[in-house]
């Protein structure tokens, strides 16, 4: 669906008032899922053998602030890529462009974390991607949280937007 309206500044005036509720939900939607998963998929670490809880819990809460930067930057460049008129304009189009540069920053950083800086290890039990060696959860986390926080900040009577 596409929404026409009489001039540039109405557009304007409709994207102010509609984009802090819908960025609220989606920050509030993306935080939440990203922390339960960084708690969920720690025992496919090796710190959750090596380390204390404290030590665990700081890790976590450490990966998902970096998940909410994470987040919020695509956003920006998915955002700066379809036009500003966002949430009201191109909603789903620049959700599909941020989840693809999370997956993209995750395979990344995985690697960069992984196997050049030793910053973290897979346990035996990760799964990973064969050739690129991506740990399944990590990449998972960002397939399915950001097209679900889309869906939960959504704009009202913009579904098909």
């Amino acid at each position: 669906m596409v929404i026409v309206y009489g001039s540039a500044a109405a557009t304007a005036r409709a994207v102010s008032a509609v984009r802090p509720p819908v960025l609220l939900r989606f920050l509030i939607a993306i935080g939440a899922g990203n922390l339960a998963w960084e708690f969920a998929h720690m025992p496919l670490y090796t710190i959750w053998q090596t380390a204390s809880g404290g030590r665990i819990a700081y890790a976590a809460v450490h990966c998902w602030l970096g998940d909410l930067l994470i987040a919020v930057a695509c956003l920006g460049v998915a955002v700066l890529t379809t036009g500003r008129s966002w949430p009201i304009g191109r909603y789903w189009t620049t959700a599909i462009i941020a989840t693809a540069l999370g997956v993209a920053s995750t395979i990344v950083l995985e690697w960069v974390n992984v196997d050049i800086l030793g910053n973290w290890a897979y346990a035996p039990s990760m799964p990973t991607l064969p050739i690129l060696g991506t740990g399944l959860s990590p990449l998972l986390q960002w397939f399915v949280l950001p097209p679900l926080a889309f869906v939960l900040a959504r704009p009202h009577g913009l579904e098909n937007a």
